[in-house]
């Protein structure tokens, strides 16, 4: 499917890209060349195919919670760059408080 270069223009203006005239004639290439490739793959015999999510089943990727000791607050707090006694200090962001 041939794309014009003013299709690729508008699709850059809506993605708020300012694109070179080099940049749209590549655009225009490459952007044609992927829905060539569409084209091809809605040729193809899907059906009795299930739809999927994923292409490889999926298992439970998690491990099995377990209890450990928590990092103490002193080396949790050691690289912060505000900081008090017991907390990280961040500017408010709402204002002042």
């Amino acid at each position: 499917m041939a794309l014009s270069q003013e299709e690729v223009q508008k699709v850059a203006l809506l993605a708020r890209l300012l694109l070179t005239p080099q940049e749209v004639e590549l655009m225009t290439t490459q952007l044609g060349q992927i829905l060539d490739y569409m084209a091809l793959l809605r040729e193809v015999n899907t059906d009795g195919v299930e739809p999927m999510a994923h292409a490889v089943e999926m298992a439970n990727v998690f491990r099995e919670d377990r209890v450990e000791p928590s990092l103490p607050q002193e080396a949790a707090l050691a690289n912060a760059p505000h900081r008090d006694e017991e907390c990280y200090r961040v500017p408010a962001v709402l204002g002042e408080i």
